[in-house]
Parts: C-alpha cells; sequence; structure tokens
C-alpha cells in the first residue's frame, strides 16, 4: 500500500489533520471528506442561504474573512474555504469541498467531495470530483478529473506490482504536492500522480505516475513516461 505521505505534506494549518492520517492510503481520504465536514465545530453564522451579486450560497459554508469572490458563484454546503483563496466567476461548489489556505477556484470550474491543500490552483475549466490535490498542485485550463467509470463499477486502482479494488463507486484523482497537469488533459478514474510530476496538455492518462516524472507525446503521438 501507498501511504498517503508518499503524496502530500498536511500544512501545520490545516484544520482538519485528525482525519486525514499520513500512514493511511491517500484514496481512503476520500470518504473522510464528508465526515471531517460533519465533524467541524462550525462557527456562528456559518449557516447560511444567502444570495447577492457575488454569490449564492446554501447550506453549512465557512468563508475565511479573507476568501475574495470575484463574481457570481454557487456555494453548497457543506464547505470549508480557507483564507485568502480566491472565487472566482462561475465556480460551481457542490458539496463536502475542503480548500486550504491561498487557493483559486477558478472561472467556470466545478468542485464536488474533493480536498484542495494549500496554494492550489485551478483557474479556467476545470472538474475536480472525488478528488485530493496537494500543495502548489497547478491544472491547466480545461483539466478533467473523471470520477466515474462508464460501465459505473468500483474502481480499481493500477499500481506497478498490484491492482487494488478501492470499493469506490467514485473516485477522480489523487495529484501529489507540486505537480503540474496541462491544458486540455483529462486523468481518468482512479489515477494516482506522485509529488513534483507533470503531465503535458491534451494527455488523456490513467493508472500511476510515480514522482518526479513526465508524461508527453513523443513524434509518434504515443504517451510515454520519462523520468524528469
Amino acid at each position: 500500500m501507498i501511504p498517503a505521505s508518499d503524496f502530500f505534506k498536511l500544512p501545520k494549518s490545516f484544520p482538519f489533520r485528525e482525519f486525514f492520517l499520513p500512514q493511511d492510503s491517500p484514496w481512503q481520504w476520500i470518504p473522510k471528506i464528508e465526515e471531517a465536514l460533519s465533524s467541524y465545530h462550525w462557527q456562528k453564522g456559518s449557516s447560511l442561504k444567502y444570495t447577492s451579486a457575488k454569490a449564492e450560497i446554501h447550506g453549512t459554508v465557512y468563508l475565511h474573512p479573507s476568501v475574495q469572490i470575484i463574481g457570481s458563484c454557487y456555494i453548497q454546503g457543506p464547505a470549508y474555504i480557507g483564507a485568502g483563496t480566491q472565487i472566482r466567476p462561475g465556480a460551481y461548489i457542490r458539496g463536502n469541498v475542503i480548500v486550504g489556505q491561498s487557493c483559486v477556484l477558478g472561472n467556470s470550474c466545478e468542485y464536488k467531495n474533493c480536498l484542495l491543500l494549500n496554494n492550489v490552483e485551478t483557474p479556467h475549466y476545470n472538474y475536480i470530483g472525488d478528488s485530493i490535490l496537494g500543495n502548489n498542485v497547478h491544472l491547466g485550463a480545461g483539466v478533467i478529473l473523471a470520477n466515474l467509470r462508464l460501465d459505473r463499477k468500483n474502481i480499481t486502482l493500477k499500481l506497478p506490482d498490484e491492482s487494488i479494488k478501492t470499493g469506490l463507486r467514485k473516485m477522480g484523482a489523487i495529484i501529489g504536492d507540486y505537480s503540474e497537469i496541462g491544458c486540455n488533459a483529462v486523468l481518468q478514474p482512479g489515477t494516482l500522480i506522485g509529488n513534483h510530476s507533470t503531465i503535458m496538455s491534451t494527455i488523456a492518462f490513467g493508472g500511476y505516475l510515480p514522482e518526479n516524472h513526465l508524461v508527453r507525446y513523443e513524434q509518434s503521438s504515443k504517451p510515454v513516461i520519462l523520468p524528469k
């Protein structure tokens, strides 16, 4: 089993540390998102049903006072949005979402049952469902983290030495700290990306990418995996 500590270093500022244990496998964190939010001691005024020119908010939502909402967006709780995060026009937060500090929730992006650690940038036209994005992860425009098999079966992870049945019907991507996903790439359900790795633009990738590796097209247009 691969521990979550191989992918992420939880920030000291992260308020849900007791739920996301470094020795657990990272896909075991996905069901813990809802559990963590349901146990959170919500501050007074966090339970909102609110509409303004900038945001429509329903349910239990915590927005740090420094969160910047630039334009019209929709937030369905439970959701926790950390300090210094920017929410851009058209963002759709669908519930069971935890966002750390200084993140970008981009224009026309959708978030559902996901965990974003600190300094994550998802700026344009991204879908992030049933996924975990490590510190300083960046998604290029149009990146999709697919979370449901076409046959609707449970997700099986394809690791170098074994296959693991997760028991999860929906699982998107696990993306380690400081990794980059290029524009219009698609990550297949149950994809694991090690930290400091890169997937170049327009590639459909599934399975496991070790840390410090790069996926790009050769002249033959066949994706290859190379050391960085």
